[in-house]
This record gives structure tokens, C-alpha cells and sequence, in this order.
């Protein structure tokens, strides 16, 4: 086994904090990154709820992916996975099927994942068993409502009744009634578990969207034998089916491969190569973001692993970078790289406006209230104006001296900091930089070895 040399940014443990330090030298070469984080996440639920073993490979080996684990065999499922070299998960999971779910012995602990709580409920709306839906502090916070109120026009029942917020505890029931329904955002989540619930009820359960979200569950329902409707910004299943086993490989996850690319795009003299990366047209608003704003990043398709597209994404540092418009109806593909996006947007000529961005706010933490103060650190003028946030670019700049980010237990944050450490000259603190393990444990390996 060959060992890998100490990051030399290296976190604290006694601290919680990270002393982040610029990178030696331009990042080259190619690298890979962890398995795509929400298509994980659907590979562990759809492969329990169906009828027979599935086989999943590239499966993400982070704390969020972990929570859909233990809650799926807390539930009956046999989960059987082993971690690869790359670090992945594959192997197997037996689901419950026809039969479902069992009762579980305590509450469903989600820890600091909205995906499992949120698609968690749609998975256990057609059985009639109590489950009690928790998570940690962050988790708790969050909105839930969103989820609970179509359900409940389904027939599942949640309490204490007109309850927010975790913990909760639903009740499900096997006379699931089809529903058509207007979404007031655009939320995969929300569409998924609405989908997943759908499965089970008699006739078919459409949702429809004010704008495109991630079309993951669309892509991979017809995999494990659902056949499911979807147009730009509609889907529907016709039920009541049972799930059978499937195959799934997971690509590579593009919201952590933005970190890689924003700092080939940022560091003088970069040029990379991110390969084997999802590239669902859902999910890669990022790199059409960054065109926009002038960065020499360029995607090529390689292949599809069953209905996603994967491929490489390549980038090549930029250095006169301009200001854009994100219009409201882009925001759905980017919502999770707004803050790297930020920081780029940061060292552009004149002003990026991201428009409709008030989704942020509940995030594991309120990241466009952070945005905001992180870049202020670095003496940028960011503002929010209503649910837009706006960014006045300063070609040249530089992290000063002694800053010190707060990433507040978000692990989009945490990386976000770090590359105005990595890519700047001088180093930088992170403070709860461990929150990376939430999704890409090895970012600071990976972003580093390109450095040598």
C-alpha cells in the first residue's frame, strides 16, 4: 500500500482549524474526484427499497453518503459495501422490496444530510410503521416543509402536526393517493421524494417546477425498472410499482471537481484535466458560469455511466476575468457552487450579480450571509439586494495577511476559504475545516498533488 505524504496544509485536530498555504507551484495534470454526492445518495435509497441485490460502484465514502447507509439498514436493508483504493464504496445492498421497510428500533439519526432526511421521507410515505427523522444541530434547522406538505396531500401523516423542522416523526400509509403538484421551488429533493412516494400510489404522481433542478431521480427510476415521464421542467411515475435491482456506477461528483477547476482557473500557470466527472447538463452550470466570465474551461464527453453523461472538464488558468449576470433561472445547476463562484467573481473586472439566490439562506448554514463576510475579510465589496447577491471584482487580489475564515460547519465554505489560501500568497486560517469530510474528504490531497 502506498502512503501519501502529509498535506502541508494541514488541519488542526486540538483546533478544529486549518492553517491553509499557498500552493508551491501551478497545478497540472489530471485528477480524479470522489463519486457525485446526491447520485450516491440515490444509488444507497433506490437500491434499498428494491426488490433484490443491487451492485454499486463509485459510491461516495463521505459522512452525508454514511447517513443514507445506516438509516437504509437501520431500516432492514443488507448493505454490503467495501471501500476501494480510489477510496470509493462498491459492493452490494439487498433491499426490502415488496415486503418494506421494518420497523426500526429508535429514531433515524440523518446526522448533517438534508438528502437523506428530505428523500427518507418519500421512501417511507407508502408503510405504515412510525419512524422519528432527526439529524444534528445544522439539520435541525433546516426547512422541512416543503417535503412534509405534498406528502401529506398523499396520505402520510407527520408529528407533532404543522411542524417545521426536525426532529418529526412520520407515519406512513399503504392507500397513497396520486397527486399533481405545483412546486414553489425548484428542489430536487422535493421532486424526488414526491417521485419516490409517487412509486407506490395508485395512478401517476406528476410534479412540476418554476425552473429546472437536478434530474438525477429521472435518470436512474427507469434503471431500477420505473419508467418515469420528464420534460424541462415536469415529472411524473405511474404507480404502484416495486423497484427491482440494478446496477449503478456513480461518476465523478462536478460540484467538488469546481474546487479543482475555480483553482486551475485562479493560480497562474494552471492547466488541468478533471476526468471521469458527471456532466448532467443538471449539474454543470458552473462551467458556464465561469465561460462567462472569460475562464478558459472547456468539457468533453467520454461516455454515460446507465442514462448520466460523464466526461472531462478542463481548465486553464485565467487572468482577465470579467464580471456577469447569473440570471434566477440558472441558479438550480450552480446552487451549491455559488460561493467558490463567489470567490472567482471576487478577482474579475467589474461586478457578477447572481440572481434569485435566496435558497442559500438554508443551506447547512446561511452561505449567502457568509459569502458576503468571507469576502469582506479579503476587503471585497459584496452586498445582498433582496435575494440577489453582488459581487464588485478587484483584478489582483490578495488574501492579506493573518485572515482568518469561519466556515461555520459548511464544507462548501470550508473549501471555498481554503482556495483563497491555496491560490493567494499568503496563508490562510479555516476555521471547522473538517467539515470537508462531508463531501470530499481528500480535497486538500488531491488539490495538492497537482501542485507538485
Amino acid at each position: 500500500m502506498s502512503h501519501e505524504p502529509a498535506p502541508a496544509s494541514a488541519p488542526s485536530a486540538a483546533s478544529g482549524h486549518a492553517v491553509i498555504e499557498p500552493l508551491p507551484a501551478p497545478l497540472h495534470g489530471a485528477a480524479t474526484v470522489p463519486g457525485d454526492k446526491s447520485i450516491s445518495h440515490r444509488a444507497v435509497l433506490f437500491s434499498a427499497m428494491a426488490e433484490g441485490t443491487s451492485r454499486v460502484s463509485g459510491v461516495l465514502d463521505s459522512e452525508d453518503v454514511r447517513s443514507s447507509i445506516a438509516a437504509v439498514s437501520k431500516l432492514g436493508a443488507h448493505v454490503s459495501l467495501e471501500k476501494r483504493p480510489d477510496g470509493s464504496l462498491a459492493g452490494g445492498i439487498t433491499g426490502w422490496g415488496a415486503a418494506g421497510p421494518k420497523q426500526p428500533d429508535g429514531p433515524i439519526d440523518c446526522g448533517n444530510s438534508g438528502t437523506t432526511a428530505r428523500l427518507l421521507m418519500g421512501v417511507l410515505a407508502p408503510w405504515d410503521i412510525p419512524v422519528e427523522i432527526t439529524g444534528d444541530e445544522s439539520l435541525q434547522r433546516r426547512p422541512m416543509r416543503r417535503i412534509t406538505a405534498p406528502l401529506m396531500k398523499m396520505g402520510a401523516r407527520f408529528e407533532p402536526g404543522g411542524r417545521e423542522t426536525l426532529p418529526v416523526t412520520e407515519v406512513g400509509t399503504r392507500d397513497l393517493r396520486a397527486i399533481t403538484y405545483d412546486a414553489p421551488m425548484a428542489s430536487a429533493q422535493l421532486k424526488t421524494a414526491v417521485l419516490l412516494a409517487g412509486v407506490y400510489a395508485r395512478g401517476t404522481t406528476t410534479l412540476n417546477e418554476p425552473s429546472p433542478s437536478r434530474n438525477h431521480t429521472e435518470l436512474m427510476l427507469p434503471e431500477f425498472g420505473v419508467p418515469t415521464l420528464s420534460a424541462d421542467r415536469t415529472a411524473s411515475v405511474t404507480g404502484p410499482r416495486t423497484l427491482q435491482a440494478a446496477e449503478v456506477r456513480v461518476p465523478g461528483d462536478p460540484s467538488s471537481a469546481a474546487f479543482l477547476v475555480c483553482a486551475a482557473v485562479l493560480k497562474a500557470g494552471s492547466s488541468i484535466q478533471v476526468e471521469n466527472v458527471s456532466l448532467n447538463t443538471a449539474r454543470i452550470g458552473f462551467t458556464r458560469t465561469l465561460e462567462r466570465m472569460g475562464a478558459d474551461v472547456s468539457v468533453r464527453h467520454a461516455g454515460a455511466a446507465g442514462k448520466e453523461p460523464y466526461g472531462i472538464i478542463s481548465a486553464c488558468h485565467t487572468s482577465n476575468l470579467h464580471g456577469c449576470e447569473v440570471p434566477a433561472d440558472k441558479i438550480a445547476t450552480i446552487v451549491d457552487e455559488v460561493p467558490v463562484l463567489a470567490l472567482v467573481a471576487a478577482h474579475a473586472r467589474g461586478v457578477t450579480v447572481f440572481r434569485e439566490v435566496g435558497e442559500l439562506r438554508v443551506k447547512e448554514t446561511d452561505r449567502l450571509a457568509a459569502v458576503v463576510e468571507g469576502l469582506g475579510l479579503m476587503g471585497v465589496e459584496a452586498y445582498i439586494d433582496g435575494n440577489d447577491l453582488y459581487v464588485e471584482g478587484q483584478p489582483g487580489l490578495r488574501a492579506p495577511q493573518g485572515v482568518a475564515f469561519d466556515s461555520k460547519g459548511d464544507h462548501r465554505l470550508a473549501m471555498t476559504w481554503a482556495l483563497a489560501g491555496l491560490t493567494g500568497s499568503v496563508p490562510v486560517t479555516v476555521e471547522n475545516f473538517d467539515s470537508v469530510k462531508i463531501s470530499y474528504p481528500r480535497f486538500l490531497n488531491d488539490i495538492e498533488r497537482l501542485a507538485r
